[in-house]
């Protein structure tokens, strides 16, 4: 086995997320159908001789937390303690993807992290297995080893394959704010949901490979709670739509809000008048992506 592994840690976005109930945990059960889009980061694992672990990044984090509070550098501890590893880890992670973004990236991070140390450490665990380790350190960790187009419930780490998505462009617009995930959640608990996804119609729709049917059910009952606090997250969702976006939502608990598209032409189009309107946002032009991760594993 490699004593260094480089890996991408991809990106998600909701094609519905839906609030069921909050447990007595504190988490809230949920129901969403999640998919990856092939914009990533990259992380570059290599043993080490010393058991230390050292993470290194190309940018701060806005929240500015130190290393071992990252999740990166959690994943690798926890592997370290767990399979009684003697070795260390030297951890670079560039970041392409915006943080506290309703993305995943801290989630996709700490999933990349757990696989690379599978793998150069030779330790033989399945996906299934990657997963309960993950779960531990955060609900979305699961999904982002399993990756590609899943209905997630639970607190998120109850997965169901679905088929791929059809190939479709995805715009990215990211305003420069940052929103509390916690505090969203803790909010949705106080609203009338009377919109919810109907997370059937979806699935149907994927299972026949209608972009269409997909677009126009897209749906995040977070945006109850998010796009009141931040109006600019409308107005972005209405630019995607008069720009040729079949469907626009917020991801997650946002800010991101994307819109997707058929056509590549269009999506350029779209993409190019994004740099022009929101030069105070991150843009990001992407596709949906199909799993990659079984290479890995294999």
């Amino acid at each position: 086995m490699p004593n260094t592994l480089e890996i991408p840690a991809p990106a998600k976005i909701n094609l519905t997320l839906d609030v069921l109930q909050k447990l007595p945990n504190g988490y809230h059960s949920l129901e969403m159908i999640m998919q990856t889009i092939d914009i990533y980061d990259v992380l570059t694992v290599s043993i080490t001789g010393s058991p230390e672990i050292h993470l290194h990044m190309n940018k701060e984090l806005p929240d500015k937390i130190p290393p071992e509070k990252n999740l990166v550098y959690k994943a690798a501890k926890v592997m370290q303690e767990k399979y009684h590893l003697s070795n260390g880890f030297a951890i670079k992670l560039q970041k392409n993807i915006p943080a506290a973004a309703g993305l995943a990236g801290g989630s996709a991070d700490c999933a990349a992290t757990l696989t690379a140390i599978n793998t150069i450490c030779d330790l033989g665990l399945s996906k299934e297995e990657l997963c309960q380790v993950g779960v531990t350190l955060g609900a979305d960790v699961p999904f982002c080893i399993m990756q590609g187009t899943m209905l997630a419930e639970g607190i998120g780490e109850i997965l169901t394959p679905l088929p791929d998505l059809p190939p479709l462009w995805a715009l990215l617009i990211k305003p420069h704010i940052s929103v509390s995930t916690p505090y969203v959640y803790g909010e949705i608990d106080k609203q009338n949901i009377v919109t919810r996804p109907d997370t059937n119609a979806v699935i149907d729709a994927i299972k026949r490979k209608d972009p269409v049917g997909i677009a126009q059910k897209l749906c995040n009952v977070l945006e109850l709670v998010t796009i009141p606090e931040y109006p600019v997250l409308a107005q972005i969702k209405e630019f995607l739509l008069q720009n040729g976006s079949i469907g626009a939502l917020m991801s997650g608990s946002g800010p991101t809000t994307y819109g997707l598209f058929q056509d590549e032409i269009l999506a350029n189009f779209a993409y190019r008048a994004a740099l022009e309107k929101y030069s105070d946002c991150d843009v990001i032009l992407c596709q949906t992506k199909k799993p990659d991760t079984d290479k890995i594993f294999n």
